[in-house]
């Protein structure tokens, strides 16, 4: 991948750094999976995991850049919800914590376009 953008390395980065964490350390992720979802949280903290890799692994290809990296925005959105829940769920957790919580909300926005312009930069 040496000759990747440097946004495109960076991004291959973050999901992979938090796909392992989801296997690594899963107790965090478990505790955002909305209760809406069927099954068991631990399976959908590994999925979410796996998912995460097999975008960074995606992006990191040149060949596959571009749709991984659109991929990776809708994910980016998917797990909007599973922000939602840590900030309500930590409403009464003391305010630098309640703070980083809301803080995530925003955040999805430029993931989204940030993959976006992966994949952008990847179709030229």
């Amino acid at each position: 991948m040496a000759a990747a953008p440097r946004s495109a390395r960076l991004l291959v980065g973050l999901l992979a750094g938090a796909g392992v964490a989801h296997f690594v350390a899963p107790e965090p992720f478990d505790a955002i999976v909305p209760r809406s979802l069927p099954g068991k949280t631990r399976t959908w903290t590994h999925l979410s995991g796996a998912a995460e890799l097999a975008l960074a692994a995606g992006i990191a290809v040149p060949r596959t850049r571009r749709v991984s990296a659109l991929a990776a925005a809708g994910f980016f959105a998917a797990v909007f919800p599973a922000n939602v829940r840590m900030a309500y769920d930590w409403r009464h957790r003391p305010a630098p914590l309640r703070a980083a919580a809301c803080a995530r909300l925003p955040l999805q926005v430029p993931l989204v376009l940030w993959a976006r312009n992966v994949a952008d930069d990847a179709r030229g």
